[in-house]
C-alpha cells in the first residue's frame, strides 16, 4: 500500500476513536461520523489520507469484513432463507441494474456499455456500509439476517456481472451461452474455493486447543479462500462467504474449542471495527479530491435512478413470495429497500473500470457521489425509519451461530 504507513494509521485510528465516542454522544451513525471526519481530514491536510485503491479495498479491507459477518450467520436461518435471498440477488440485480442503465443511457446520454457498467456497479448493495450500519441498529433476528445476508451475496453476484461485462467491454467475445457458463463457473468456483480453504484449516484446527493458533487459522482462511477464488478468476467474496460460514457453522462446534471461539469472536469484532474506521475514513478523504461539481447533473439523475433500481429489485420480488412461507412484512420491505447503502465495494469496481470505456472519469466521479449520498443520507435516517417502524429491537438478538433464535419466519 504505497502511501500508508504505521504513523498514517495510527493517526486514524486516533480519528477513529474520537469518532467513535462523538457519534455515540450524538447518537449519529457511526459511519457517517466518519465519513464527515475523513472530508474534514482531507481538507484541512489533503496529504493525510491515503489513496482508495480497488486493490486496497479488494485485498486487504473486503475479506475480513465479509468473514466477519459470515462467520455469525447461522445455517439453519440462512439456508430457509435462501430461495428468498436467491431471487433477491440474481433477478432483484438484473432490475436494478436495468433500470439505471436504461436511464443513464437515455437521460444522461452514456454509452450503453457504460451505462450497463455502472447500472451493475451501483446495484450491489455493500455489505461494509450495512454490516456498519447493523452493528449499531438492533432488530430482529430474521430481519438483520435478511438485511446482511442479502448485501453479502449480491456483493457477490454484482461483482461477478460487473467482471463479464468489463471483459466485453475490453474486447472479449461474448455469448448468452458464454456469459451463462462464466456466471455459473464463477460463482461455483469461488464456493469450492471458500470449502477447500476452510474445511482442511478446520480440521487442522482440531489438534490444538491453543486460541491464538485458532485465530491465526481464521486469519489464514478469511484471507486465503478470498486470495484462492480471485487467483483463478472466480468469486473472492462468495469464496470468504462460504468459507466463514463453514467456520461459524461447523468449526465453532467441534474443531474450535470454547475459549477459541470466543477469542476468534473478539479478534474478528476487532478487525471489523479497525477496518470499517479506516475505509469510511478514506472514503470521506477520496470524496473531496472528486471533482463533484463537473457531474452534479448526473450525480443527481444517478441517485434517483439508484434509489428507483433498488425499489424495482426489493418490492416486486418479495411481493412474489407473498402467498409462502418466506412471505416478508410490509415494513421489513421497506428496510430491506432503504438499507440497501452503497460503499466500498462500488467504488472499488469503480476505479476497476477498463480504460476502453468512454465515460471512465464521469462515472468514478458519479460513483462517489452515488456513495456519499448513501452513506450520509441513508445512513443518517436508518435508524428513524427503523423506529418509525416499530422494528427496532431492545435486545440484542444478533445473528449469531451460538444463538437458538431463528426470528419469525410467517412475519
Amino acid at each position: 500500500m504505497q502511501g500508508f504507513d504505521f504513523p498514517v494509521l495510527g493517526a486514524l485510528l486516533l480519528v477513529a476513536a474520537l469518532v467513535a465516542m462523538v457519534s455515540q454522544r450524538l447518537r449519529l451513525p457511526y459511519s457517517v461520523g466518519l465519513v464527515v471526519a475523513g472530508c474534514a481530514l482531507a481538507s484541512l491536510a489533503p496529504a493525510a489520507t491515503p489513496p482508495l485503491t480497488r486493490d486496497l479495498i479488494f485485498f486487504v479491507f473486503l475479506p475480513p469484513l465479509v468473514f466477519e459477518a459470515a462467520i455469525q450467520i447461522p445455517w439453519r436461518p440462512f439456508r430457509r432463507e435462501l430461495p428468498l435471498l436467491a431471487v433477491l440477488v440474481t433477478l432483484g440485480i438484473v432490475l436494478a441494474a436495468g433500470v439505471v442503465a436504461a436511464g443513464m443511457h437515455w437521460l444522461v446520454g452514456w454509452s450503453w456499455i457504460g451505462a450497463g457498467l455502472f447500472g451493475v456497479l451501483i446495484a450491489a448493495t455493500d455489505p461494509v456500509a450495512v454490516i456498519a450500519a447493523f452493528k449499531q441498529i438492533k432488530v430482529a433476528p430474521r430481519l438483520h439476517l435478511l438485511v446482511e445476508a442479502e448485501s453479502l451475496l449480491n456483493d457477490g453476484v454484482a461483482a461477478v456481472g460487473f467482471a463479464i461485462l468489463a471483459g466485453i467491454a475490453a474486447g472479449a467475445a461474448a455469448t448468452p451461452g458464454g456469459i451463462a457458463l462464466d456466471l455459473v463457473k464463477t460463482v461455483v468456483g469461488g464456493i469450492a474455493c471458500g470449502a477447500a480453504v476452510a474445511v482442511p484449516l478446520i480440521l487442522l484446527a482440531n489438534g490444538t486447543d491453543d486460541r491464538l493458533v485458532e485465530v491465526a487459522l481464521t486469519t489464514v482462511i478469511a484471507y486465503g479462500s478470498f486470495l484462492l477464488a480471485e487467483h483463478f478468476h472466480f468469486s473472492g467474496v462468495l469464496a470468504t462467504l462460504a468459507a466463514g460460514l463453514v467456520v461459524g457453522n461447523w468449526g465453532f462446534i467441534g474443531s474450535i474449542s470454547d475459549d477459541g471461539r470466543r477469542g476468534v469472536l473478539n479478534h474478528w469484532e476487532f478487525v471489523a471495527f479497525l477496518i470499517n474506521s479506516v475505509i469510511f475514513l478514506l472514503i470521506g478523504g477520496q470524496i473531496t479530491a472528486v471533482p463533484l461539481t463537473r457531474v452534479l447533473e448526473a450525480a443527481a439523475v444517478a441517485t434517483s435512478l439508484s434509489l428507483l433500481g433498488r425499489a424495482a429489485a426489493v418490492y416486486p420480488v418479495v411481493l412474489a413470495f407473498a402467498r409462502t412461507r418466506l412471505r416478508v412484512p410490509w415494513g421489513y420491505k421497506h428496510v430491506l429497500f432503504w438499507g440497501g447503502l452503497r460503499g466500498a465495494l462500488a467504488l472499488a469496481l469503480a476505479l476497476a473500470l477498463p480504460p476502453q470505456v468512454a465515460e471512465r472519469a464521469t462515472i468514478i466521479a458519479v460513483a462517489f457521489a452515488v456513495v456519499a449520498f448513501s452513506i450520509i443520507v441513508q445512513g443518517l435516517t436508518m435508524g428513524p425509519l427503523i423506529d418509525r417502524l416499530g422494528l427496532r429491537s431492545t435486545e440484542d438478538h444478533g445473528t449469531s451461530t451460538v444463538s437458538t433464535a431463528t426470528g419469525d419466519v410467517s412475519g
